[in-house]
């Protein structure tokens, strides 16, 4: 049982922790610059806005409401996802941040790891404005008073992040997790934060689904040129599965 479990881990984690140790160990700090200064940009609205003087200017360039016109949900998405929600604890942003931004951008790089965060947040975001205009009968709806609440924070950004790394790195079952964790979620409280993670998630399903058909589409390598073997999840052919992901 303790050796089948031990296999289980090595299949469902081993690339991941591999990847992830790797980078750490070589780079140290250094493999997740943008993670820290999200962490720090998130640590500084918050503090920003508990002031009383800061609070406003903080809300007039991050914080999204349904009710707002679209161009200025869209000009606001990108910082919103740093602004902690007021309601819940800033140490749960800023550790979500640190352990999801950071896996993904080793994984992954910056530029990609804030590319899906964005969209997973995007989704979430304009799904909130058609499960309004659905309205609460709907089992995809809201009520109308949620076109008032502040939307902000980087959970629907952690979600699709979880569940885009766990693909690329072949840790299905992890994801599949991630996905039942927020159904649950919303079959227990059915509110705009946990159908916007839903929303994020399909966004993320989509981008997976576009990039295995781009890879499907693509012409296999040339015989020998890696070996030989199927590289490992994450790591380019041709390269050696023991150097640490690019992170640029």
């Amino acid at each position: 049982m303790k050796s089948a479990l031990k296999a289980f881990a090595r299949r469902e984690w081993g690339p991941l922790y591999t990847a992830v140790r790797t980078a750490l160990v070589t780079k140290k700090w250094r493999a997740i610059p943008m993670t820290l200064a999200a962490v720090c940009l998130t640590g500084l609205f918050q503090l920003v806005q508990n002031q009383d003087w800061g609070y406003q200017p903080v809300q007039n360039i991050g914080s999204v409401r349904a009710e707002d016109p679209v161009w200025l949900a869209l000009l606001r998405t990108p910082l919103s996802l740093f602004v902690p929600a007021l309601d819940l604890p800033v140490w749960g942003a800023l550790a979500q941040i640190l352990l999801v931004f950071g896996i993904a951008e080793i994984c992954l790089g910056r530029w990609r790891t804030l590319a899906i965060a964005y969209l997973a947040t995007l989704a979430g975001t304009l799904y909130a404005r058609v499960g309004i205009a659905l309205g609460p009968d709907s089992p995809l709806g809201l009520p109308a008073s949620d076109a008032r609440v502040v939307d902000t924070g980087p959970s629907a950004a952690v979600v699709g992040l979880a569940v885009y790394v766990c693909w690329r790195y072949r840790a299905r079952w992890t994801a599949g997790l991630v996905v039942l964790a927020m159904v649950v979620e919303v079959l227990i409280k059915p509110n705009l934060a946990g159908k916007e993670h839903l929303a994020a998630i399909l966004g993320v399903l989509l981008l997976i689904g576009v990039v295995a058909w781009r890879e499907r589409r693509q012409p296999p390598p040339p015989p020998g040129s890696d070996g030989g073997e199927d590289p490992e999840p994450g790591v380019r052919p041709g390269t050696r599965s023991w150097k640490p992901p690019i992170t640029s």
